[in-house]
């Protein structure tokens, strides 16, 4: 239970100055690699050695030092006290998060390559076995009881900054186990969920697609779904669906693995539904997210069904075929977006904001904080990488030049400021819950998105960027909520067996169709393709955040769209935060409640006013 967790996904033997690879969107214009010798400058450095080798003794120091003794160490005040065995704990794992992010980022590089491979295994095993040390601490504290905690409190000003972290730890206190089993589960996740999850990702970085006769990468191949031309996007639909069909029987394994593996904590932890541990670690109740999904659900025929079906209309086409749903409309541009636009963009949208933001998010750019081209081996998708508060956040995207490459940037961008604001929470309390660690980066894009609609004049351009953000925030809500009901059927299931690769595919279509509605063909080969999608593997139930955030950021939006003034200190304030305020302390300063029923509602009726003006226009009434 400590807040360090073996190296999961996503994650870059790249020395300073990072070298160039030639990627480019334009012909003229070099994409940025990330410098990642803010963290370690090599792999085989001195600098990581020593720290390595610091913080392994640093924890067993802290084990002979604090073990069985944090109860006396309760009525102390001062040096001898609970704040300073908590300052302890924090300068290790912010030792041992240094480490575990530069492996991370190096294996996110190229998790092909054999040399970053065994680096980033190497480096996780070290570092789960040393964290064993540090397992003790929560769950001593947590056998502390209420009325002690609150007097040291009191008495120990240095324990008392750590106020929030410490009522979230309590919160874990029901669904702890006796010390040595939660060491068996601790270090046996090394062999665990986290070797299956670096199995999905070796194998998914190793798969190739053949279209035309030419053998791409994933990024590359999914990137062909949006071309203009629908022989090609067929294309390549049906040689994702080979390749995933070629390898679904490892997929399936993998699948099966986890969901039991998963079952097996839950049960032993006590957990009551499928989901509740994810909920706990996102500081939700389980009746807000039950509300969230009932929301989107209810309004699948009004917002996903009903806008498909006009796309259908767009394209001149009785229904869309699978790989026609994220098809560029004709009035959307076919000219690629340079990287320098993309950045002025992004700024320029961050900065009519407030400057602060988007002198931020400058830093990413000026300081090689981001990793931009696609490589063959490369981590699929895009992320933020927080590493820890003593360093900073580094970005990951595979830029194609697409405009949803632009919202992507913004997208990740947003997660980076709200990474650097909430820094100075320290290495315990920085880190945001799922669910609202998605609000700065869906505000970004929303800043984004409306900085360019104002900039768009003509009807045809209008056209093409609203159909383009009402299809973002489906993928974002409905698609999300559909992946999370998917999940949902698997872990169930899976408690009763495990399932093979057609019943895996049978839930796959149920959910996706009642998503998607009538107006979209789920052609032979769709079936399997929930198994690229990594969240299913390495967090499970994670998807349903994307959905929290987007329909949050719609209320805040609105919020902040009729403000008089004082907005943007408010929200600087709720992003410098972190971990150390529940949902809806964060929320109460802009009027929003996630608990109120109505709540959701609003949100998803912004998606609907979109689709109101797309169809406005459409008949002609504007």
């Amino acid at each position: 239970m400590s807040q360090f967790s073996p190296i999961t996904v996503n994650s870059s033997k790249l020395k300073a100055p990072a070298k160039k690879t030639g990627a480019t969107t334009t012909q003229s214009e070099q994409l940025p690699e990330w410098n990642l010798a803010d963290l370690y400058p090599a792999m085989d450095s001195p600098e990581l050695k020593d720290d390595l080798v610091t913080a392994i003794g640093d924890a067993a120091d802290f084990e002979r030092n604090w073990k069985g003794k944090l109860a006396g160490a309760a009525a102390k005040t001062g040096t001898g006290g609970l704040g300073r065995a908590i300052g302890d704990y924090e300068t290790i794992e912010e030792k041992f998060g240094r480490i575990a992010s530069y492996a991370s980022l190096i294996y996110a590089g190229d998790t092909s390559d054999p040399e970053r491979a065994k680096f980033y295994g190497d480096v996780q095993q070290k570092l789960t076995d040393a964290s064993t040390c540090l397992l003790f601490f929560p769950l001593e504290l947590n056998k502390i009881g209420s009325d002690e905690i609150e007097k040291a409190f009191a008495a120990d000003p240095d324990f008392a900054r750590y106020r929030p972290w410490i009522e979230d730890l309590r919160k874990d206190k029901p669904y702890q186990l006796e010390d040595r089993i939660e060491q068996l589960f601790h270090e046996k996740s090394l062999t665990g969920h986290a070797a299956w999850n670096r199995l999905f990702d070796e194998t998914m970085t190793a798969l190739r697609f053949d279209i035309g006769g030419e053998l791409l990468t994933i990024e590359p191949a999914l990137n062909q779904l949006v071309a203009r031309e629908p022989e090609k996007r067929k294309a390549a639909a049906q040689a994702l669906s080979a390749t995933f069909s070629e390898n679904l029987r490892i997929f399936t394994l993998i699948s099966n693995t986890l969901a039991k593996d998963k079952e097996i904590s839950d049960r032993w932890r006590g957990f009551k539904d499928i989901a509740d541990s994810r909920h706990l670690a996102n500081r939700v109740e389980r009746e807000v997210v039950d509300a969230l999904t009932s929301a989107v659900t209810e309004s699948y025929p009004r917002i996903s069904h009903r806008y498909y079906a006009m796309k259908a209309r767009w394209l001149g086409m009785d229904k869309l075929n699978y790989w026609d749903r994220n098809a560029p409309l004709p009035e959307s541009t076919e000219e690629l977006i340079s990287w320098s636009e993309a950045r002025n963009t992004v700024l320029s949208a961050y900065h009519g904001f407030d400057p602060q933001m988007a002198d931020i998010a400058r830093r990413f750019f000026d300081k090689q904080w981001i990793d931009a081209p696609s490589r063959p081996g490369k981590a699929p998708g895009a992320f933020a990488h927080p590493t820890v508060p003593s360093v900073h956040p580094y970005v990951l995207l595979n830029y194609m030049g697409k405009p949803r490459d632009v919202m992507t940037l913004a997208h990740e961008l947003g997660h980076g400021v709200h990474q650097v604001l909430a820094a100075g929470q320290g290495a315990l309390m920085a880190s945001t819950p799922l669910t609202l660690a998605e609000t700065a980066s869906v505000f970004g894009e929303m800043l984004t998105f409306q900085s360019l609609l104002k900039r768009t004049k003509d009807r045809r351009g209008r056209k093409a960027m609203l159909a383009q953000k009402a299809e973002d925030m489906i993928n974002t809500v409905m698609r999300q909520i559909a992946f999370y009901q998917f999940e949902r059927r698997i872990h169930g299931e899976r408690r009763n067996g495990e399932l093979t690769a057609d019943q895996i595919a049978q839930h796959w279509l149920d959910v996706q169709r009642e998503s998607l509605g009538p107006a979209v063909i789920l052609n032979p080969g769709y079936e399997v393709y929930w198994t690229y999608i990594p969240h299913f593997i390495h967090s499970p139930f994670y998807v349903y955040a994307y959905a929290f955030g987007d329909c949050l950021v719609n209320s805040l939006y609105a919020v902040y769209e009729n403000a008089e003034g004082g907005f943007q200190e408010k929200y600087f304030e709720m992003l410098k935060a972190g971990g150390t305020k529940h949902h809806s302390q964060l929320l109460k300063p802009f009027g929003l409640d996630a608990s109120d029923p109505g709540f959701w509602s609003k949100g998803l009726s912004v998606i609907e006013r979109l689709i109101d003006e797309l169809a406005a226009m459409e008949d002609g009434t504007i």
